[in-house]
């Protein structure tokens, strides 16, 4: 079954303007290097370099907030979705 990727509109264009990708992987890390694999231009926008995120980048795991979990290492359960959002400023 796999794990759903949604992106938002500011990423789409570099996923050939997809706003969902199936993919496979058991924790965040995986999903997100799959889905570099896939959409290889999305890791700039995405990656700090060192392998994190950028800081302007949210990742939920079923509505959850990665940073407040296990970051990277949150498990994706089968089925799962992954949303990717940046983050908003102001208020």
């Amino acid at each position: 079954m796999g794990v759903t990727v949604k992106l938002p509109t500011q990423l789409r264009a570099a996923a050939g303007g997809a706003s969902k990708v199936p993919l496979e992987g058991e924790t965040v890390g995986a999903v997100l290097e799959a889905l570099y694999t896939e959409h290889p231009e999305l890791r700039d926008s995405l990656s700090d370099g060192d392998g994190g995120l950028r800081r302007f980048v949210n990742v939920y795991v079923d509505g959850e907030d990665v940073r407040f979990g296990d970051g990277l290492a949150t498990p994706v359960k089968d089925g799962g979705e992954v949303q990717i959002l940046p983050a908003v400023a102001g208020g």
